[in-house]
């Protein structure tokens, strides 16, 4: 009997500086810290053998935060252990997010003998100005070096993300950094538009520019000729759109993100992680000390989410210990939240979702859940649909969040 995929995401919450736009879960620590947090990680690994044993793992991603500020040993022992409890594909795609300015030779060495077989480079412009705009704490000489170690040392494999919209970002200047990017012939391009996130310095200087009368950022019709720019530049040096925000060469997809998109059950490992595991979604604590206490105290395993009394036949009998782990944030999910999550999530992929594996999965015809929002969206030219398929059109993906919104019953 072929077992089923598992994807793995494995957080890595450190980082040399927090960007300026950043409002995702991380930090700055010292290296006693996180040789402790990586050994807490490893922990989790062991003590979620159970849930991983009867599923083969088909990609890993090892994000952040920045992986590559860890010694290149801690990332060896992380998948070590990620590999001595559980079965992992011959071809699986293991990525590695790394910040330019982080990596060394040594350390592309040791995710090689890890098994990692794709990196991703953080790059998010090739003007200077614009990534000190941004808190980045690499310029694009340093990223370029990074990029070329990768090469030589034999990684066939490489994502750059890059953003538009930035603070005194001009159409010119990101022409540039997309010329630059396609000049390096990566494998997979990530082309973000910035969103400016409550909570951040990036968004403190914003509101002081609005408040004396001044946009920092550019105007929407700029950022929409950036937009636009994007995808034919993109398309003309032969990097295909398959999902709204990420381009590659032929055969480059990232699969661990289409496993999102097409809701294939993973796991997160580390502070704040994510997982969708027998359709449930839960995600661990975002309290570090509370993360690495439960997990290095010498507590019993039984009172530990991961352990055999979490997920069982009658998942809801949980212990206390393990609802202070997750702090509650556990989803059992219904059919509706399934079939919404099916197509607003299947649809950021440029092929859209199928309609016989919609009534294959939920044993209801398509036309009967979805087909009175179906029609609204083909009269307004945001959908089209045949036998098979349902997906965004041009213009549907340029008001994704509208159109995925209107598949919410």
């Amino acid at each position: 009997m072929d077992k089923k995929k598992l994807e793995i995401y494995i957080h890595i919450p450190f980082c040399v500086k927090k960007c300026d736009y950043c409002d995702f879960l991380s930090m700055r620590t010292d290296e006693n810290a996180k040789r402790e947090y990586v050994s807490a990680l490893v922990r989790e690994i062991e003590l979620s053998r159970e849930k991983m044993k009867d599923y083969l793992v088909d990609t890993v991603f090892i994000g952040g935060g920045t992986p590559s500020i860890l010694n290149g040993k801690l990332i060896e022992n992380i998948m070590k252990t990620l590999r001595e409890n559980s079965t992992i594909s011959e071809d699986a795609e293991i990525t590695i997010e790394c910040n330019p300015g982080t990596v060394t030779r040594e350390k592309l060495q040791s995710y090689r003998n890890a098994g990692i077989n794709r990196i991703s480079f953080g790059l998010q412009s090739a003007n200077d100005e614009e990534l000190k705009n941004i808190g980045r704490i690499h310029n694009y000489e340093q990223f370029e070096e990074s990029f070329r170690l990768a090469r030589a040392e034999g990684y066939d494999n490489i994502n750059i993300d890059i953003m538009s919209a930035l603070p005194g970002q001009s159409v010119e200047s990101y022409v540039q950094t997309l010329d630059k990017v396609i000049q390096l012939q990566p494998e997979h391009i990530s082309a973000y538009s910035l969103i400016v996130e409550e909570d951040t310095p990036l968004n403190e200087r914003v509101q002081e520019a609005a408040d004396k009368g001044m946009d920092i950022l550019p105007d929407e019709e700029t950022e929409r000729e950036m937009y636009y720019l994007t995808e034919r530049k993109l398309n003309e040096a032969g990097f295909h759109r398959y999902e709204i925000s990420n381009y590659s060469k032929a055969g480059y997809e990232c699969r661990h993100n289409i496993g999102y998109w097409k809701r294939v059950e993973y796991l997160g490992f580390g502070l704040g992680a994510a997982s969708l595991y027998q359709d449930t979604r839960y995600n661990n604590t975002y309290d570090i000390d509370k993360y690495i206490g439960l997990l290095l105290d010498g507590r019993d395993e039984k009172n530990y989410y991961g352990g055999n009394d979490f997920f069982h036949d009658d998942i809801w009998n949980i212990t206390e210990d393990a609802l202070s782990v997750l702090e509650g944030k556990i989803q059992r999910l219904t059919r509706k939240d399934m079939m919404e999550e099916f197509m607003f999530l299947g649809l950021r992929m440029i092929g859209g979702i199928s309609v016989k594996e919609f009534e294959k999965k939920f044993g209801r015809s398509y036309d009967s859940v979805y087909g009175e929002v179906t029609e609204k969206l083909i009269t307004h030219g945001l959908i089209e649909k045949n036998e098979n398929n349902v997906r965004l059109t041009k213009r549907g993906v340029d008001v994704s969040n509208y159109a995925m919104s209107q598949f919410l019953l």
